[in-house]
């Protein structure tokens, strides 16, 4: 028996300068379905969200939900109407708490007050629904990211939902945190709502969903039954090339007489990382891999600078160093790109030569500033130099697709000409062309002697690209593999303690 359905999208159509965003696009989704929206940055994904949830105005189209056309004016008129979204950014308030997040802008009300023990109840009862039991009168920050994007679905849920849009809700999960994400979202498709759930992470989309639906460059390429496509013919319609094509890299060749960049000697930090051994060589890429909090972060973080290292020894260039803060690192021409671009990486108001020119200028000192001409010539260098997609270097950085403003960050301390780069996560929710092209530009860097740590958590990506790969579980060196004789499972077993240390 065939679903009913819930909504339907037909002959969207957006123009902005320059482009056409939307080009007479079509989507229907089904009562009691969850339906990935794909396609790279750029192909139109977010615009049609946005014109759905009310943020953009269609120049032509027409939207019917459950049997009357709407035309929502904003993103609380589309609330009001049953278009709930939890967005990638967790957009809560983390000073309240956890029940007033809930029903911030609809608390019950007694006596013309707001009726705090009520909330309370409701928040405890709602949370329960999901399998989440916490003190809800605790402030939101005191939470994991994993409660906190439970929290966002509770907030969404509670508004009589008829359609619920995930937007990359599981970009900074751990795997067991995505199975109680997953575990909810099936029961919300099987209590009758539609899901639209958007991601960069293919193997989820086969794992979570019903049906799939591509666009690219603004067009609609297709829509397919999950089960009846491939990954393979999937990602071809995606990006339109071959997969072989995109991510056809070669890992940079190993001299045997390199010289030795980094090392690290039963380093650590109680309670974060212990006893931490690796070698680093010039031209070396070396890959860490683990579950989160295993303590990739944290062993980074240690050798920047962020964090000082109570016990053992660093050494750069086969002197140990003692790094105050992460500028004595940069003075030493390392370079570090952290994992959460938004929080730590971008300056979202700042335009594209501002943030590129960052780096440089704070490792001149501000006594010495940059003048604007020096700010253009660095920032056109680099912009053509990784192909960011900006009309120019004055656009703002937060207006940039993900992608993009990934490869303004590497720019950024590309610009440092770093002897190390550390880069955290730099492919986490981007689209497959835009990986592919900063695994690229990794593997070119170490061509040249530059010597690059690599943190991921695809470990698809990461044998891909990796001469060697550190295996960290629990805060400690569980294993270190050669990249080009090692596999997934391999690494898997290690990371599920299934397996001893390797030398």
């Amino acid at each position: 028996m065939e679903q009913e359905t819930i909504l339907t999208m037909r002959g969207m159509e957006i123009q902005f300068p320059g482009v056409k965003a939307l080009d007479k696009v079509d989507f229907t989704l089904r009562r009691g379905e969850v339906h990935a929206l794909l396609g790279e940055n750029g192909a139109g994904k977010s615009t049609l969200i946005k014109c759905l949830t009310g943020v953009n105005h269609m120049d032509a189209g027409r939207i019917v939900l459950d049997g009357a056309e709407i035309k929502p004016t904003t993103p609380q008129h589309a609330m009001e109407m049953g278009i709930s979204t939890v967005f990638q950014e967790i957009n809560l308030c983390p000073n309240l708490t956890v029940a007033e997040n809930i029903f911030i802008g609809r608390q019950p009300m007694r006596n013309g007050q707001i009726h705090w023990k009520e909330i309370n109840r409701r928040a405890v009862e709602l949370l329960g629904r999901f399998d989440v039991h916490i003190d809800v009168t605790r402030p939101l920050l005191y939470f994991s990211t994993a409660i906190q994007q439970m929290v966002s679905l509770a907030r969404a849920v509670d508004v009589q939902a008829k359609v619920l849009i995930l937007d990359e809700p599981t970009s900074s999960l751990d795997e067991n945190e995505v199975q109680r994400l997953f575990k909810v979202v099936r029961d919300l498709r099987d209590q009758g709502l539609g899901i639209i759930f958007i991601t960069h992470f293919l193997d989820q989309v086969f794992e979570i969903s019903d049906r799939i639906t591509v666009l690219r460059n603004g067009k609609l390429v297709g829509e397919y039954q999950a089960q009846a496509i491939t990954k393979l013919d999937l990602v071809t319609s995606m990006i339109g090339k071959d997969i072989n094509e995109i991510f056809n890299l070669k890992r940079a060749e190993q001299k045997e007489d390199a010289q030795m960049m980094l090392e690290a000697e039963n380093t650590g930090i109680p309670g974060k990382v212990e006893d931490i051994s690796l070698v680093l060589k010039q031209g070396e890429l070396l890959g860490f891999a683990g579950l989160l909090g295993s303590g990739r972060t944290e062993t980074a973080e240690m050798l920047f600078g962020v964090a000082k290292p109570t016990q053992g020894v660093v050494k750069l260039r086969g002197q140990p160093v003692k790094f105050k803060m992460p500028l004595d690192a940069i003075n030493q021409k390392m370079a570090f790109c952290p994992e959460d671009r938004k929080r730590d990486g971008i300056i979202s108001d700042l335009t594209v030569r501002e943030n590129i020119a960052l780096a440089v200028q704070a490792k001149r000192g501000f006594m010495k500033p940059m003048s604007r001409g020096e700010q253009n010539e660095l920032a056109d260098q680099y912009i053509k130099l990784l192909a960011i997609a900006t009309p120019d270097a004055e656009k703002r950085v937060g207006e940039l697709s993900g992608g993009n403003q990934q490869k303004v960050i590497l720019a950024r301390w590309m610009a440092t000409h770093p002897d190390v780069l550390i880069l955290d996560e730099p492919t986490r929710g981007i689209d497959v062309g835009a990986k592919a092209e900063i695994q690229k530009l990794m593997l070119e860097m170490c061509e040249k002697g530059m010597s690059v740590i690599f943190i991921s958590s695809e470990l698809d990506e990461i044998i891909r690209c990796s001469n060697r790969i550190l295996i960290m579980r629990d805060g400690e060196k569980a294993a270190e593999l050669p990249g080009d004789d090692c596999t997934q499972a391999d690494i898997m077993h290690i990371i599920a303690g299934e397996a001893g240390e390797s030398a």
